[in-house]
């Protein structure tokens, strides 16, 4: 049996030093010669068009250097593949300060550079901007009328379309003599990690670039930059020496790279772009989602059918998805099942993945749908689970490569004392509060990609 050194005991992380004392530099803090700093202006609208934007007076604030808006922006690529990153879901990129029309609120419109970040952030206050605004639609429920089935793309390998059903749900649900039938609505939810999304260019010239970049992919980023600008990958560098927190709010570039490398390229000017904590909210999140599930049991707790199906939000220029629906049928066994997932486009920037997209959305229904029916069929909602436990995966039959849920399902009950709780709601106290016992399962794709390593050693048998 192995054993374990580290576990109980005190391990220095290599950056931790750095970290706890300032000396870590993240992309907001390098500081080249002649630094200029840019100001996002973001839109006010919903929807709609720019009518007109007041970037001459702007122009007159003494330390303003320039105003980009859509009437300066320069011919850059034009395909919408060129703007696709390495995480795009299918559609069309948005592309900031393309046209005058407005696709979502916060809609980066302009952006504002001068000798320093509070001067660019005054400036940017000052600009007035005049819209044509349109009728606007934003809240999943109101459009559940509109939801579809969402494109196809190279991305969706790694989210799969809901299982095909099997057997025949609707029967079996309803002659089933133990059933539930919930709804869910999961609101919006925000990434915030405690770094701002920045963006610090340094212009070498001759089309060469060095970026210090908020990201969780710098080569994402390379090629997202040199593919919009024209310039070559190797002549693209791009830095992330420290990450301060994202989520997956760092896994597509988001709009202050483009905007500050357009800023660094037009100017020959090293170039940096903060987004402050409000901007935060104006990019990718986890989507709004309505869940519905249905699932039924014999008179002994084995279940009988599994219905779970999702509709959720998307931009009106991507498709976005979740895994959401597939993971009930991966964990729990039932001959009779139907899924299903759509997407509504709405009024809103593309989603983006956040800490185990779909997983935990759709988890949190299926456990509580599991223990909806542990209270009908008054049993234990640990033994419910036991009672549907595999050993194989009930969606393709085929064994879990390993699977130890069964022993921590009987492990984490006897050190948590579960025998001794009472199921009666309000029925456990201790001192004057109320305690509440609770279980729940947890599921995540162990994904395996191919992957080659190398080593050389000399005839002294050193590497």
């Amino acid at each position: 049996m192995s054993t374990n050194n580290t576990v109980g005991k005190p391990v220095s992380r290599i950056e931790g030093i750095e970290k706890v004392t300032g000396k870590a530099q993240y992309s907001g803090e390098y500081n080249p010669p002649g630094l200029l700093y840019g100001y996002v202006v973001n839109s006010t609208i919903t929807r709609g068009k720019i009518i007109s934007m007041d970037t001459d007076k702007v122009k007159l604030i003494p330390g303003v250097v320039e105003v980009f808006t859509h009437k300066n922006r320069p011919s850059l690529a034009w395909f919408d593949f060129q703007y696709a990153d390495m995480d795009a879901p299918p559609g069309a990129v948005f592309k900031p300060l393309r046209s005058p029309e407005i696709k979502f609120n916060g809609q980066p419109i302009a952006l504002v550079v001068a000798e320093s970040f509070e001067l660019s952030r005054y400036a940017a206050c000052q600009l007035i901007v005049e819209y044509a605004e349109e009728t606007f639609e934003t809240d999943l429920e109101d459009n559940l009328h509109k939801a579809r089935d969402a494109k196809k793309g190279l991305s969706s390998f790694l989210k799969p379309s809901p299982a095909k059903p099997t057997g025949d749900f609707n029967t079996a649900f309803n002659q089933s003599p133990i059933k539930v039938s919930s709804v869910f609505k999961h609101a919006t939810e925000h990434h915030n990690p405690m770094e701002m999304f920045t963006t610090t260019t340094v212009y070498e010239g001759s089309g060469k670039l060095t970026i210090y970049d908020k990201t969780q992919g710098t080569i994402n980023s390379q090629l997202y930059v040199a593919n919009i600008f024209g310039l070559h990958f190797k002549d693209v560098r791009v830095l992330s020496t420290y990450v301060g927190g994202a989520f997956g709010s760092g896994l597509r570039p988001q709009y202050q790279l483009f905007l500050c490398v357009l800023a660094s390229l037009q100017l020959k000017k090293n170039v940096r772009v903060t987004l402050d904590r409000k901007q935060m909210f104006t990019f990718g999140h986890r989507p709004q989602t309505i869940q519905t599930t249905k699932f039924s049991t014999d008179k002994n707790g084995k279940l009988t059918a599994l219905h779970h199906a999702a509709f959720a939000e998307t931009s009106r220029f991507e498709d976005y998805i979740e895994n959401v629906v597939g993971w009930s049928h991966q964990l729990y066994p039932a001959a009779n099942t139907e899924f299903k997932y759509q997407v509504v486009p709405l009024d809103l920037f593309t989603p983006l993945d956040m800490r185990a997209p779909g997983g935990c959305t759709g988890m949190h229904a299926i456990e509580v749908a599991m223990d909806e029916l542990s209270y009908e069929l008054n049993i234990d909602p640990l033994e419910l689970r036991l009672r549907n436990y595999s050993s194989r995966n009930p969606a393709d039959k085929k064994p879990f490569t390993s699977k130890e849920l069964e022993q921590c399902y009987v492990k984490g009950a006897e050190k948590f004392g579960w025998s001794n709780r009472s199921p009666q709601p309000g029925s456990m106290s201790r001192g004057n509060k109320l305690v509440g016992y609770g279980m729940a399962t947890g599921i995540w794709d162990a994904m395996q990609l191919p992957a080659r390593a190398e080593a050389i050693i000399s005839k002294e048998g050193k590497l």
